[in-house]
């Protein structure tokens, strides 16, 4: 933290000399995120306020809160004191099965240690040993009981004067029994109202709870890097517990989920504090703390948060129904090399490339097709990749939304309607097709052996019934297909933005795109099951 930072130089005094003084230099740096404190940060905005029914996290000082800015020098005190009250600490226990063993189990047999030694192999070599019996389950029978053990702990924070809790899925994944404590020592029973792993949240219900504090969500899309945040949480399980820092870095990808989003923040974050709130300097929630970058298991300055705009809408839906409701168009995607651009006939690399369109899906309906890049959705740009599903998802089922493409070096505006996000990933592909005679050829030209393909060849190769195009067999070293890192088992779907599904397909487009004086097309492959275009260079 930033401090007023006051430096002087003495007067130095000399016998007969005049006195020399440099006046000191002060830095007040201004820090805030979102503007002055509202006095009211504690009360949500989307529901009615009922006075009895609500107790203030903590009381607001009218000379504190919400009359004047905040600075570094001013300290956290005001602000951790008014949100805490409402940062809860959340721990977790599961029924989990325990053999018993007899003298004739397989486990005692194994033991070959002295008699009267088993508690110290089980003490001092719990890995050789874990489940040492003792000598009164040696005089039971073989077996199975069921104990509640401890899984873990973590943080979450009250979202309502009623109890509902928000906390992360892997917090109160497994779980069968879990007790949230307040900062004053009041525990509650809670049921998980709903959870969400794509997104690791989770919505907690306190049982008989009433007239709790309770925070605010807030716009982390206002905030910026650089500005500062506090966050608040259980680390190691010592209870609730400060930091600060600032945010690092926004829309970070670190590959969790398929809707990865994080904030990235340098507070302080250790095990523990999975749940907890992000705030910025109003007391709004902005983030929901997920999980380190740590080599050693100890913060490193390196921590991730949930955004609030992706997370209220998840929460709001837990606890409408208990579960997530996602869009889905049925489209599978690639992101846009610098090669591939210039195929398409792009100046940039923005956009997402649609490599396959799944029969019957929204997407199919809309006319979407293998080759069409994705330039916007309901007028939202798609500058990455990763922007279109996500974009998707928090999207609301159902609804006709807008998008622009790029389409054989044109812009071309659809209409689409997402449907719910089938549970099955697999979707049911195509119906079988009778068995028929195979065409191999070699083309020497592309330097490969193609063919159709046939059940035998799907079966060798493992490739979907619902994959069509041409199979590459054998690929001839040096030729133009090893060149352009071509394998075999690839079927080659389009060929220069042309369907194929026999080797003659492809040879006649290769030649096409050679006369032509092309010096590269676009190649979409089917490999292992994964579709993506490849920038094919023909010289």
């Amino acid at each position: 933290m930033n401090k007023l930072i006051s430096n002087s130089i003495v007067p130095i005094l000399k016998w007969g000399a005049v006195v020399v003084a440099t006046a000191a230099v002060v830095i007040s740096v201004q820090a805030n995120a979102d503007g002055d404190k509202p006095t009211t940060a504690l009360y949500s905005s989307d529901a009615p306020i009922v006075a009895e029914d609500i107790v203030p996290a903590a009381q607001l000082r009218s000379d504190a809160m919400g009359k004047r800015s905040w600075s570094p020098s001013d300290g956290f005190a005001d602000l951790v004191e008014d949100v805490s009250p409402a940062v809860v600490h959340v721990a977790t226990a599961g029924i989990i099965e325990r053999r018993r063993f007899g003298r004739n189990s397989p486990e005692y047999r194994q033991f070959r240690g002295p008699r009267g030694f088993e508690d110290f192999f089980r003490e001092f070599f719990p890995d050789q040993f874990p489940d040492m019996p003792q000598e009164n389950e040696l005089e039971s029978d073989d077996e199975d009981e069921k104990q509640t053990q401890p899984l873990g702990i973590g943080s979450g924070f009250i979202v309502s004067a009623d109890g509902y809790v928000v906390t992360n899925h892997h917090v109160i994944d497994r779980a069968d029994e879990i007790v949230v404590t307040l900062p004053d020592g009041t525990e509650y029973e809670a049921e998980i109202q709903g959870s969400d792993p794509k997104t690791d949240l989770a919505l907690l219900k306190l049982k008989d709870a009433s007239s709790l504090p309770y925070l605010v969500w807030g716009d982390d899309k206002k905030s910026r890097v650089g500005d500062w945040v506090l966050a608040i949480g259980n680390p190691f399980g010592l209870g609730g517990s400060a930091s600060t820092g600032i945010i690092s870095a926004r829309g970070r990808d670190i590959h969790a989920g398929p809707y990865d989003n994080f904030i990235q923040v340098d507070a302080a974050i250790n095990r523990g504090n999975s749940g907890g709130p992000l705030f910025n300097m109003n007391g709004e929630v902005i983030g929901i703390n997920s999980m380190i970058y740590s080599p050693s298991g100890g913060s490193v300055g390196i921590g991730f948060a949930i955004p609030a705009s992706m997370a209220k809408g998840v929460i709001d839906q837990l606890r409408d129904s208990g579960q997530v409701q996602r869009g889905w168009i049925g489209v599978t995607i690639g992101e846009i090399t610098e090669e591939l651009a210039e195929v398409f006939g792009r100046d940039n690399e923005e956009g997402a490339l649609i490599s396959q369109v799944a029969d019957g899906s929204p997407a199919d309906k809309a006319g979407l097709v293998a080759g069409d890049i994705v330039l916007s959705f309901d007028g939202k740009k798609i500058k990455e990749m990763r922007n279109l599903p996500r974009t998707v998802a928090q999207s609301p089922v159902g609804k006709t939304y807008d998008m622009t493409v790029w389409r054989n070096g044109k812009v071309k505006k659809l209409k689409i309607t997402t449907e719910v996000f089938p549970e099955d990933d697999t979707l049911a592909g195509a119906a079988p097709q009778q068995e028929k005679p195979v065409e191999q050829e070699s083309d020497e030209l592309l330097g490969a052996e193609l063919s159709e393909l046939n059940d035998a060849l799907r079966g060798r190769y493992r490739i979907a019934d619902t994959t069509q195009g041409v199979l590459i067999t054998a690929v001839k070293r040096g030729g133009m297909a090893a060149k352009n890192g071509l394998q075999v088992g690839d079927v080659i779907t389009r060929f220069d933005n042309q369907s194929v599904t026999t080797p003659d397909d492809v040879t006649r487009a290769l030649k096409a795109a050679s006369k032509a004086g092309d010096t590269s097309v676009a190649v979409l492959l089917n490999r292992r099951g994964n579709a993506g275009f490849l920038a094919f260079k023909l010289k």
